[in-house]
């Protein structure tokens, strides 16, 4: 299986996309490629306008599936997500790549904004037909518990809201059962950020690092909230 993940920070952030190929790997007994095109504060009409990478690697990249992602702080709106996925899903179709929107979640500090990105998702995905991934929705059902699903900054995902992404997109792309069985962890990405500053975020490596421990309670709460939702 071959996948390419569209978006930015919200994708790449804690090596969500690698957390997701474990995943896979242990689903399946079978370990996915993936490529990115992730940046910074971008939107999917950044991405229309750099419509020539995007266009190469969805034709000549051979890819299973494509993982949308919209900007979400500030979230564009619904008539600038589906302009973005007009431009994107022609490309999916003739590259034979199955699209997939990965539902982003309001800042931590913004719940009543929760339920516009969650409908927008939703619409869309049951106008065009494609694959749903609620991540969104899935960090409302944590907020206020001690499952701590956003990092420090309020916007950008913890080890644990990167770790229910990739365990909703693996068990979306992959099938649910045995996500259960998911080991605990997560990559060791070890953000610095300073959202005053002006500059992005970077990471500091340490290579006697590569993954850092997740408590297995929260995370087993995570696993069948995920399995729950796919589910159903």
């Amino acid at each position: 299986m071959r996948v390419l993940f569209v978006g930015n920070s919200h994708t790449y952030f804690n090596d969500m996309p690698a957390l997701f190929a474990r995943m896979c790997a242990e689903l399946t007994g079978e370990r996915p490629e993936i490529a990115m095109l992730a940046y910074s504060g971008r939107s999917l009409a950044w991405h229309r306008e750099e419509y020539f990478a995007l266009r190469f690697a969805l034709l000549h990249g051979h890819y299973d599936f494509c993982v949308i992602q919209q900007q979400a702080h500030p979230f564009p709106g619904e008539e600038s997500t589906e302009a973005g996925l007009r431009a994107i899903l022609p490309l999916c179709e003739k590259g034979g790549a199955r699209p997939a929107l990965f539902s982003t979640w309001a800042e931590k500090a913004k719940p009543e904004l929760a339920e516009r990105h969650c409908r927008c998702y939703r619409r869309l995905a049951a106008k065009y037909g494609t694959l749903l991934a609620p991540v969104g929705e899935l960090f409302e059902r944590f907020r206020g518990t001690e499952v701590e699903l956003y990092w420090k900054d309020g916007e950008h995902a913890s080890p644990y809201g990167s770790f229910l992404t990739a365990a909703t997109l693996a068990g979306l792309l992959c099938g649910p059962a045995g996500l259960d069985k998911l080991s605990d962890g997560g990559f060791d990405f070890r953000a610095v950020y300073d959202k005053g500053s002006g500059e992005p975020p970077c990471a500091e490596e340490d290579p006697a690092a590569e993954t850092i421990a997740l408590d297995p309670e929260k995370t087993g709460r995570i696993k069948a909230a995920v399995a729950a939702a796919l589910a159903g």
